[in-house]
């Protein structure tokens, strides 16, 4: 089995497991999972192609859609949301 594969896995699981702490606490290992997403997508296009990578980030872009569309208002539109 690919390293890929199986860090991705892990990742998979270990968002699984931040989703399951108390809002107050998701959001440190939250902001790792956020910047390692797009790193194991690149490197699972780079192994299997671009069809798994694309895949991966429609996976990726649902799961962190809220904090996206936050950090998207907030970094290119200059919206503050309260």
């Amino acid at each position: 089995m690919q390293l890929s594969v199986v860090f991705s896995a892990l990742w998979v699981i270990c968002a699984t497991i931040v989703a399951m702490l108390p809002m107050r606490l998701q959001f440190p290992p939250g902001i790792i999972l956020l910047i390692c997403a797009p790193m194991l997508i690149i490197w699972l296009g780079f192994d299997f192609g671009w069809i798994i990578s694309a895949l991966a980030f429609a996976a990726f872009a649902s799961m962190f859609r809220n904090p996206l569309r936050y950090y998207w208002r907030k970094w290119v539109r200059g919206e503050v949301m309260e």
